[in-house]
């Protein structure tokens, strides 16, 4: 597995995929398809999820040091 999910939370994610598989599918499956589903997830979409992460945090820093250069511009006196 790419990420490490604490028991508490792996335990939560199981039952709500179980839920899913019931309420959506009609399908009662257990812990370890559950479990099996959730390493098939976090291995096949967790880069896309990552890559989407890290393109917010460029945004999010592009955008914090353009703000920081027009602050800067600011402080500039006339001569």
């Amino acid at each position: 597995m790419f990420i490490k999910i604490g028991k508490e939370d792996k335990e939560k994610i199981i039952e709500e995929i179980k839920y899913f598989f019931n309420e959506e599918r009609n399908e009662q499956i257990g812990d370890i398809a559950s479990e099996t589903f959730l390493e098939f997830c976090i291995e096949k979409l967790g880069p896309y999820f990552y890559n989407a992460g890290v393109q917010d945090s460029i945004k999010l820093i592009h955008n914090r040091n353009t703000q920081t250069d027009d602050d800067l511009h600011s402080l500039k006196r006339s001569l």
